[in-house]
């Protein structure tokens, strides 16, 4: 395989992966924030609202995670395209 197709390969697997992530984020900003507000708020956090909590609290959690995963997930997407050695 030539580097130029690896390199093609490598970029598609980041997009996907950034794809799947942002929209969890946004799943989760959006619609459990704003959307799904109303159903959300019939249960409680800390004595919160729980369509509340996600707007304030749970997406800001949720993305610093996705953070985390995304770090975890390019390392091994380095490793099978051997971009770890530079």
């Amino acid at each position: 395989m030539s580097k130029s197709d690896n390199a093609k390969k490598y970029w598609k697997e980041n997009l996907r992966y950034v794809t799947v992530l942002l929209s969890i984020w946004f799943s989760v900003s959006f619609l459990a924030g704003v959307v799904l507000k109303d159903i959300l708020d019939q249960f409680s956090i800390g004595g919160f609202p729980l369509g509340f909590w996600f707007a304030q609290q749970g997406s800001i959690y949720v993305f610093v995670i996705l953070i985390f995963v995304y770090v975890r997930l390019m390392n091994k997407l380095d490793k099978k395209y051997n971009y770890d050695k530079d």
